[in-house]
């Protein structure tokens, strides 16, 4: 049976991942800072920044569904997630990050992001400038299996579960009408999608309707 620990459990979207994966008959493990909120049954009881590799030792899966939204927090999204990169460098766990869609290609060529444009709300750009830098940090380690989920550029934290999505690349798409949106419980259904299948090892990933 998968093994799978997730981290930042009891915010909205660790809550609807372990769900999922609950559902589908996963062992699961929720790593949370207090009370555990979530449908697994296991809990570590543990603040990120203070986990070992002990901790996370015989995981085939760890999800980092760390986030942190004020001006003076956000580096720690780089930070955590290098922590996490740090404990499990040179095992077979695989770590999958939540991360943003500000930093998605526009185009092929990889020069402009999402987060570069004109149109981009200033409001979000703290945010999407780091995760951008966390990406950028992540690329770098090659002694970890990691992949980067990014969802569409509406996140819905409220939004129904449709039970589909598409998964795309690098680049920013977005449907027939131009509309680029998920829900974060199907975004769920495409990360624990993502544990099950294997592949795309060290690459960044997104997902939209």
């Amino acid at each position: 049976m998968t093994k799978i620990a997730v981290v930042a459990a009891n915010g909205k979207a660790g809550q609807l991942i372990v769900e999922e994966a609950v559902n589908r008959g996963f062992d699961v493990t929720a790593v949370v800072r207090g009370e555990n909120k979530t449908a697994a049954g296991n809990a570590i009881v543990k603040d990120l920044f203070d986990l070992t590799a002990a901790d996370l030792a015989g995981f085939d899966a760890v999800v980092d569904a760390f986030g942190a939204w004020t001006a003076d927090t956000v580096d720690q999204h780089t930070t955590s997630l290098m922590h996490l990169a740090d404990i499990l460098s040179g095992t077979n766990t695989h770590l999958f990050v939540v991360g943003g869609a500000g930093s998605l290609y526009l185009d092929a060529t990889h020069t402009t992001q999402v987060k570069d444009l004109d149109s981009f709300p200033d409001e979000f750009k703290p945010l999407a400038n780091a995760q951008g830098d966390q990406l950028v940090a992540l690329r770098k380690r090659d002694d970890v299996n990691w992949t980067y989920v990014s969802p569409a550029a509406d996140f819905q934290a409220d939004g129904e579960r449709a039970g589909k999505y598409t998964l795309a690349g690098e680049e920013f798409t977005a449907d027939a009408n131009g509309v680029s949106t998920i829900s974060y419980a199907d975004y769920a259904i495409a990360m624990v999608d993502l544990i099950a299948d294997g592949g795309h090892t060290r690459e960044r990933v997104s997902v939209r309707y």
